[in-house]
Formats: structure tokens, sequence, C-alpha cells
């Protein structure tokens, strides 16, 4: 007899594009939790700059894997994929629909498809070395020497990622292999997952970026400054501060630079960021896009959600 998948509804997408509403409304319209998929809103702090769910937006659905690791802990995608497979068996235990809602493509897709990193090479002391270096160098420069050597990788990495730069350069060193490929090669026997994939995004790629530059002004005015600051004059250290918003205002609080420059900065690496999301999802052919900019309105992004979600048969996939 064979075993039933459990059934995970997904909704991806680049930053400011809506995610966080969505997954809370199609919540409340399959009985569902949701269960981020955001590689900073896991941390502690930044709450404004990492653009948590707020109470409100929140609307009494319970959010998972928000908020619950220290800013100073180092916390890997295979740590992320362990906690969401545990999380989703648990929502699903209790009748619940997992709603996996978030734009850190590396995490949906490792998840989605069971990824295996049981047997993920290490090794402390090439790490060691590559920290120095990058230390040394810059993380520009750690960038142009991965793009040297896997361009796939590199494209969809941030140099701001140190993190991930020098993880896939410590690979590159032990096996040889690219990154891009030795994730491939990892890959298990499959999705332990029935899923269906919504993705947000616009046909005209300005009105994101507009989107973008409000909701930064928007955060600015309401606590994001104020926020970083205390990280900094606490002197936090750790991977939540490599967030967008916190590393360009450090700048402004060593007297580097003006406030406007520096927001401008968030705004830049922001709509950078977001077109890096959209490369990275783009390449997923089970995604099924709504484009924004050709809806009247939420109520209409449900209906077309439910025709989607219908379509899958995620939800009477046990039942057959």
């Amino acid at each position: 007899m064979s075993v039933s998948k459990i059934p995970l509804l997904v909704v991806a997408g680049p930053t400011a594009s809506g995610k966080t509403a969505l997954g809370a409304a199609l919540a409340e319209e399959y009985d569902g939790e949701v269960i981020s998929a955001d590689s900073m809103q896991i941390y502690k702090g930044l709450d404004i700059t990492s653009a948590k769910p707020t109470v409100e937006e929140m609307r009494g659905i319970p959010h998972h894997l928000v908020g619950i690791v220290d800013m100073n802990v180092q916390f890997s995608v295979a740590d992320y994929v362990e906690l969401a497979k545990r999380t989703i068996n648990d929502v699903n235990s209790r009748g619940k629909l997992p709603i996996l809602v978030g734009g850190t493509g590396l995490y949906i897709n490792s998840l989605v498809d069971n990824i295996s990193f049981e047997r993920a090479e290490t090794d402390g002391s090439i790490r060691k070395r590559l920290c120095t270096e990058a230390d040394i160098a810059g993380a520009e420069e750690m960038h142009r020497r991965l793009a040297s050597v896997d361009p796939e990788t590199a494209e969809l990495v941030s140099p701001n990622n140190i993190i991930r730069v020098i993880r896939a350069l410590e690979i590159y060193e032990l096996t040889g292999m690219k990154f891009s490929e030795y994730k491939r090669i990892s890959r298990n026997e499959g999705s332990i997952y029935n899923v269906c994939m919504i993705g947000l995004n616009y046909r005209d790629r300005e009105k994101l970026y507009d989107r973008i530059n409000r909701r930064v002004t928007h955060m600015s005015e309401n606590g994001m400054i104020e926020e970083c600051r205390a990280v900094y004059e606490n002197e936090k250290t750790g991977t939540v501060c490599q967030a967008i918003g916190y590393k360009e205002l450090l700048l402004y609080f060593r007297g580097e630079s003006d406030i406007e420059t520096s927001l401008n900065k968030i705004r830049q690496n922001t709509r950078r960021y977001a077109k890096r999301q959209l490369t990275w999802f783009r390449r997923d052919e089970r995604i099924n896009w709504i484009y924004l900019d050709e809806i009247n309105n939420f109520d209409e992004i449900i209906k077309i959600c439910k025709k989607i979600v219908a379509k899958s048969k995620i939800l009477c996939y046990n039942e057959m």
C-alpha cells in the first residue's frame, strides 16, 4: 500500500509582492497554518527590517519559524529543512493545511525537492581559511572568485551573503564540484509532499520596484532606523546583521553616510534582491504565476488561487 504524501501549499515570489497577506488569507480559506520560508525572518530581532508579519497581518493564523533563532547562531539550509519538515508534520497531524510562505528560494526548493544534506561535505579548516580571506579581501572579491568557478550559483547568491558564498567555495574545494551540481546529485528519490506552488509577480517590473521603494519609506517612518540602531549600539553580530536594511544603515550610524543615501542604498539592494529571487523562481516550472498588475482586487487573487488549488488536487490527494 502506498503512503499518501502530505499536501503542501506554497506561496512564493519576490520581496514586497504581497506573500504575507495572501498566505494568511489562504490559511483562512483552507483551515491552514503558515510556515515561513524566509532566511532572515527566522532570526530574533530586526522585526521591522526583515518585514516580519505583524499581529494584524497574521489575522489570527499561527505563523511558524518566525523569530525563533538567536542572532548570533549560524543557521544552515539543512537546519531549516529539518525544522520545516517537523513543523509541517505537526501541522498536518492536527488536520491543518501546511502553507509555506516566503521568498528564500533555496529554502523552498531544498524542502520541496527533498534535498539530502546527510552527506554534506564540510571541513572546518577550509572554512576558517576562507572566512579569514573574506575578512581581508572583502565580500565582493570572494563573490568574484565564486563567479569564476560557479557562475550559476554566483548569479543567485548576493555578494553580501558571505556565508553562502563561502559555503559554495568550500564545497568546490572539497569535492571539485560546483555547488549547483552538488545540490543536484544530493537529491533524494522525490518529494515527500504533494505540492501546489503559487507565485506572485508583476508583468511590469517597475511596479514591483515602486512597491519596494514605498515599503522602504514606510519601514523607515515606522521604526526601522531605531530598531537597527539598537542592534548596532548593543554590538550584536551574526547572520541576521546581513539583512538588507541593517548593513546599509551601518554607514549612517558610523557617520560615514547621511540617512537619505543609506535609505536609497536599501531601496537599490532590495530591488536587486527581488531580481535575484525572480531569477531563481522562474526556473521552477511547477509555479503557477499570478501577475498582480493584471488583477483588479484581492478577492480576484483569492479566486484564482482557489482554481489553482482545485486543479492541483492536493486537498483530495490523501483520499485517493
